[in-house]
């Protein structure tokens, strides 16, 4: 049989109440009354349920996961997976646990992302941008409950974000490729409507701009971070009057793709175009050649991500954006 925290109370001959007070630590409770609780407890091998743990506390312990937007780059991402495997292990370390939230029904109109996580006591969420991103992640954002956004800009009361200095990711591209004569660069970037996207968009630009670098609009093209649209690309690029020197992908899933349009021409990486991605995921180390590309701190962002988020909980002030800087990783695909 199935106890609850009404049975045990009626047992001690106290009030609900109290026996959640004594479960969850609270003071004011005599020693008498806290150890009689304590004896029946364990005589029944009574288990607390988390709703009665949760209700007494006003506390879960739970992280509530939300990959947003309609086109949502879920846990199957490299870059995102292994970002979200340091933040699990942070907070993990703190003494919370990860709800993953789906957005499935959200646009069947029949859930919120905010009732939710009041249905679930989260104490705070963690938002992994995508693109087309829903108003309800800005109602969230708004609300009491503290959020965190990963590449995602959030505004609110109890709500900060963390990111890659995108910018500063186009610039050293370019500066390393002008420092080795290349001057001819095609580029093939994310949707240039997608927040992260265009920061690395207008940064690729300015770095063009700021060593007098000319700009060809044939090897100007947009992808969607994914291999297929990186592959289409570079299939365009290729069929242009001139070639470029080299090619600067956004992202390394679409530099493999890249990479594989390259393959199928014919020609050879670095010989004859050189090639740089951007996240430096795994595979890029055993691509061939290995991909040249701008690391983002994936363990940093993480963990980042899991102590701001903590601080946000425990209502800790100053807690401000931050832009974690990129790193230029060389390998043999380019000079």
């Amino acid at each position: 049989m199935d106890l609850t925290i009404r049975d045990i109370a009626k047992m001690a001959g106290v009030s609900p109440a109290t026996v959640s007070k004594i479960i969850n630590n609270y003071g004011g409770i005599s020693e008498a009354t806290r150890e009689k609780v304590y004896k029946i407890i364990e005589d029944t091998k009574y288990q607390p349920t988390f709703s009665a743990k949760s209700l007494a506390t006003k506390k879960s312990n739970l992280i509530g996961l939300i990959y947003a937007g309609k086109i949502n780059v879920d846990f199957t991402h490299p870059f995102f997976n292994e970002v979200v495997n340091a933040f699990k292990k942070s907070v993990g370390g703190l003494g919370y646990d990860i709800l993953l939230f789906s957005n499935e029904k959200f646009y069947k109109g029949e859930s919120k992302y905010l009732e939710r996580c009041k249905h679930f006591h989260v104490d705070g969420c963690l938002i992994i941008a995508g693109d087309e991103i829903e108003e309800e992640v800005k109602e969230i954002a708004k609300s009491e409950i503290p959020c965190m956004g990963i590449d995602l800009k959030l505004e609110g009361p109890r709500s900060s974000y963390i990111m890659t200095d995108n910018t500063k990711i186009g610039l050293k591209v370019v500066e390393h490729l002008y420092l080795n004569q290349i001057r001819k660069v095609a580029y093939i970037g994310g949707k240039p409507d997608s927040l992260i996207a265009g920061i690395r968009n207008e940064g690729f630009m300015e770095g063009m701009k700021q060593f007098g670098l000319p700009i060809n609009d044939a090897w100007i093209k947009y992808g969607d971070f994914f291999e297929e649209s990186g592959y289409g690309a570079m299939k365009q690029i290729l069929e242009t009057d001139e070639l470029p020197q080299a090619v600067f992908a956004a992202s390394d899933m679409m530099a493999l793709g890249a990479l594989k349009a390259i393959k199928e021409k014919g020609m050879a990486v670095p010989k004859d175009i050189q090639l740089i991605g951007c996240d430096d995921i795994e595979s890029c180390r055993y691509s061939d050649p290995p991909l040249t590309t701008v690391k983002q701190d994936k363990q940093k962002l993480g963990k980042l991500a899991a102590y701001m988020l903590d601080d946000l909980i425990q209502e800790n002030q100053g807690i401000y954006p931050v832009k974690v800087d990129p790193e230029l990783v060389i390998r043999s695909s380019s000079v």
